[in-house]
């Protein structure tokens, strides 16, 4: 009788186990999450400075990713702003770079640069 119980114990454990999902084993490389922003000014200036150097050589893919992460880090970093606009527009990418630009207007109307940004905007249509 003792054994039967047992017996019926362990099947219904095994009929248990049997019903669960298996678990995904971990991704491979667990360090690759979304990177977290938060207001830092310091990295946000040496990413606008990074991206300078890349658009000055050419490089204007590379110079609106480091312009992009400088925004991120500080949203309300106009020249940033700016600089996104430029190379976006190198790129042809008028629609990014009007989005890039309008911003830096919202920050920045009084900008020694406005009235050329503005002419920009004007032409873009």
């Amino acid at each position: 009788m003792v054994a039967r119980i047992g017996w019926l114990i362990l099947a219904a454990g095994l009929a248990g186990a049997w019903q669960q999902k298996p678990v995904e084993p971990p991704e491979e490389d667990e360090s690759l999450v979304a990177k977290q922003y938060a207001f830092n000014p310091l990295e946000a200036d040496k990413e606008l400075r990074v991206g300078n150097f890349y658009f000055k050589k050419g490089s204007y893919r590379a110079a609106a990713l480091r312009f992009e992460e400088a925004t991120r880090w500080n949203p309300g970093l106009a020249e940033a702003w700016l600089r996104l606009g430029e190379a976006r527009e190198k790129l042809g990418d008028s629609k990014g770079a009007r989005q890039a630009y309008e911003k830096f207007l919202s920050l920045a109307p009084k900008h020694k640069r406005a009235a050329e940004i503005r002419k920009k905007l004007a032409a873009m249509g």
